[in-house]
């Protein structure tokens, strides 16, 4: 229990040192409680409010969504990639729960996004108009198990696995049965073998109404991720030059953006064909 704590404090302390230096923190919950112990710490990120909260699940958010109606001064809550809100309908019945911003599922193509929150007739809630995010770089998140896939990959039970996922930092790689790169196993995560990246398409996610972009660590290059994200959509630099930076990367995977655009997720489309289509 003492080494629990301690965690938390550190945790906290991280938390802390991150807001003081004028960052927006967020504790996020997870997609697939699958132990007491789990429901706790959800519990516990839920009631807390020094900090905004994703909600994970439907668990998480029927607890925000009760605090939210307590005490109306809260906070307002996020509404996490795996909630599956698919249309405005849906996304409005959220906004009236307390939920501020809402995460599109990885797989909603932008005019998706854009028809659930229109830019210029936004969902609204308690919280006032709902802001869209979306996942716009890494290994897309594409389905979850209550068991840990690394573990049984070496043969260790999930509870005293001894954090074997550290010697795997983007995952263990599934290849087809042609030899092509297919799905990656990371914990609890089947994720995609491509890296998802809508490094180029900074114009279409305006036009979406967009207001945040969420980047997903890889072992190597990511600092020079955030770099070339920064420059094209802050600092107006040619994205195509950008992407050319990219590749030259030791990423896990080749860049892909299909789904943002209605097509396979394991396209590449680039910003001239969507324009011309």
């Amino acid at each position: 229990m003492t080494s629990i704590h301690t965690e938390r404090a550190l945790e906290d302390e991280i938390c802390r040192d991150l807001a003081a230096a004028g960052k927006e923190v967020v504790l996020a919950t997870q997609a697939l409680l699958a132990s007491e112990a789990e429901l706790r710490t959800m519990r516990r990120i839920a009631a807390q409010d020094e900090f905004a909260v994703e909600a994970g699940d439907a668990s998480a958010l029927r607890l925000l969504a009760a605090e939210a109606h307590a005490r109306p001064e809260r906070r307002p809550f996020i509404l996490g990639p795996h909630i599956n809100i698919y249309n405005r309908a849906a996304l409005a019945e959220h906004a009236a729960l307390g939920a501020g911003t809402w995460v599109a599922p990885v797989e909603l193509a932008l005019d998706g996004v854009a028809a659930a929150n229109p830019p210029h007739d936004r969902v609204r809630g308690p919280a006032g108009a709902m802001a869209s995010e979306v996942f716009g770089f890494g290994r897309l998140p594409l389905a979850f198990s209550a068991r840990c896939f690394t573990a049984r990959h070496h043969r260790l039970p999930k509870d005293s696995c001894d954090f074997r996922c550290r010697g795997d930092a983007d995952g263990l790689l599934l290849a087809s049965g042609d030899g092509q790169p297919f799905l990656v196993l990371n914990g609890i995560q089947t994720q995609s073998a491509a890296v998802h990246s809508l490094l180029t398409d900074a114009g279409a996610l305006r036009a979406a109404g967009v207001a945040r972009v969420r980047l997903s660590p890889c072992a190597n290059g990511f600092a020079e991720v955030l770099r070339q994200f920064d420059a094209v959509y802050n600092g107006g630099a040619a994205a195509a030059d950008a992407l050319g930076a990219l590749r030259h990367l030791t990423l896990p995977g080749t860049l892909v953006n299909g789904f943002a655009h209605r097509r396979p997720g394991l396209n590449a489309v680039s910003a001239e064909a969507t324009t011309r289509t």
